[in-house]
């Protein structure tokens, strides 16, 4: 089984999001730190948006953060949402044409394998996957505006507190 680049960015980005809880951050930012397309994040951050997990604000000095702490944002419902399907083999969609269909026990093999992987992530939340680093590196040549420029200081206030002792989960 293998994730679709959208539910790998879309992970990519709130966890990005989640480091810099103090301020709002820019497509352009993550797609420098990522190596990724920003024309493909400009959709994830619309989908994330729209599922309650980004909140995005728009125009100059706008950007995009987190719309819930990490520790309340499911992994499995982010997967869920960005995946277009689980059809693991071909007898799992709608429209298949397998002979085997419904005489076949590896479907019920593999449908038990998905169920557990799924189970597997709504046990999780962002705040068990960020980094164990204070903060994801901006890009060389970018450097990181003073408090009293930030966008959100208010909501960091609270927001940071919260976070600093969730971002690190051991297992």
């Amino acid at each position: 089984m293998r994730l679709t680049l959208m539910t790998d960015y879309a992970l990519r980005v709130l966890m990005y999001a989640a480091q810099q809880p103090e301020r709002l951050c820019t497509i352009a930012e993550v797609a420098e730190a990522h190596g990724i397309s920003e024309a493909h994040l400009t959709k994830v951050t619309h989908r994330l948006a729209l599922g309650g997990w980004l909140e995005t604000v728009r125009g100059k000095g706008g950007g995009l953060r987190l719309a819930q702490l990490p520790a309340a944002i499911n992994l499995g419902a982010v997967v869920r949402a960005c995946e277009p399907d689980f059809a693991l083999v071909e007898c799992f969609a709608a429209d298949s044409r397998c002979v085997l269909t419904g005489r076949c026990g590896l479907a019920g093999v593999l449908d038990e394998a998905l169920s557990a992987f799924l189970r597997s992530l709504d046990g999780r939340t962002l705040a068990e996957v960020l980094p164990r680093q204070a903060s994801i590196r901006l890009p060389l040549g970018r450097r990181r505006p003073p408090a009293t420029e930030r966008t959100g200081a208010r909501r960091a206030a609270s927001f940071g507190a919260t976070t600093a002792g969730s971002a690190v989960a051991t297992r």
